[in-house]
């Protein structure tokens, strides 16, 4: 089978194609330009059919484990493919280990190390129950999500660009920080006692039903990860179509309504915001493509996120 590789400008990638068997794959196809061109590792490459000149259609990107032969027109022995470099990857479990991995050791430094005396407090400072068991339960759920990130999630995508190591680790590691630096700070008031039980209690239950949730959403790939969407059932899967963010804000929630502060709160907000665009885009995606048609089962009615209001 004869392949033309371009780039999206049209520019031939690899001069005069590349040959391949008539059974080969995707991934046989990504291994041979990896061959010609070392840079370009397959993680890197994104391959996709070519449009017609303007054509608004999404192109259609070769999956790797396909054969070759399922992308060509009729009983041709010809393909030609788009190429797009991703640019260094990383995979999934790299980056998400050191995105959490830096609340999990940044935050216990504001505890344990007299940190406010670089910030102009000298007075004695008193650690407040409230403090030390913020201090656990922040600690515990960086611990938990680290575990499920080698443990129990499986990912549709092996890798993720480089870049986002470094965006996502400034999320994380900054609201780290300043969440961290006013729970502990030496002027702190703490919530009644009533108040902190009831948020650290509720937020506790969150985060071990979060953890379920993504026990459900591992069982609906398999080990490869390459078992494409299912429709997740069972548990708050039955109410909302990502539990899992449901569960994850929640937890928060529970988590300021104990310590009370304003870093709390707008790291809550700007949190939720994100996870409700993920939401959406993944409630639009299911509805889409279980739509009842064709055989296939029709979405059922569900909230996206946080019933009842969105």
């Amino acid at each position: 089978m004869k392949v033309s590789v371009t780039t999206r400008s049209g520019r031939e990638l690899i001069n005069g194609g590349l040959v391949l068997d008539s059974s080969g794959t995707v991934a046989d196809l990504q291994e041979a330009i990896h061959q010609r061109i070392k840079k370009y590792h397959p993680s890197r490459q994104r391959l996709t059919l070519p449009l017609q000149p303007g054509s608004k259609e999404k192109p259609v990107v070769l999956q790797s484990k396909k054969s070759l032969k399922e992308y060509t027109s009729g009983n041709s022995d010809a393909l030609t493919v788009v190429f797009k470099d991703l640019g260094s990857q990383v995979s999934y479990r790299t980056l998400f280990f050191f995105e959490y991995l830096g609340p999990l050791i940044l935050y216990p430094v504001f505890y344990y190390f007299p940190v406010y005396e670089y910030f102009g407090y000298k007075g004695e400072r008193t650690i407040h129950p409230v403090q030390t068991y913020a201090l656990y339960y922040w600690c515990f759920h960086y611990f938990k999500r680290i575990m499920e990130t080698f443990f129990v999630h499986r990912f549709s995508h092996a890798t993720s660009p480089l870049s986002n190591v470094f965006r996502n680790c400034a999320y994380y590691w900054t609201f780290g920080c300043y969440i961290a630096y006013y729970v502990n700070h030496p002027l702190y008031t703490p919530v009644s006692d009533l108040q902190m039980k009831i948020g650290f209690g509720f937020g506790l239950i969150m985060q071990v039903a979060n953890l379920y949730c993504h026990i459900i959403l591992r069982n609906l790939r398999s080990p490869s990860g390459n078992e494409g969407y299912q429709i997740p059932r069972g548990f708050l899967f039955n109410i909302v179509t990502c539990a899992n963010y449901t569960t994850e804000i929640y937890q928060w929630l529970g988590f300021n309504i104990a310590t009370q502060t304003v870093a709390g709160y707008i790291f809550l907000v700007v949190a939720f915001s994100i996870m409700t665009n993920w939401a959406l885009a993944k409630h639009r995606r299911l509805r889409r493509l279980f739509d009842g048609k064709e055989g296939r089962p029709r979405y059922p009615r569900r909230w996206v996120i946080l019933p009842p209001f969105l």
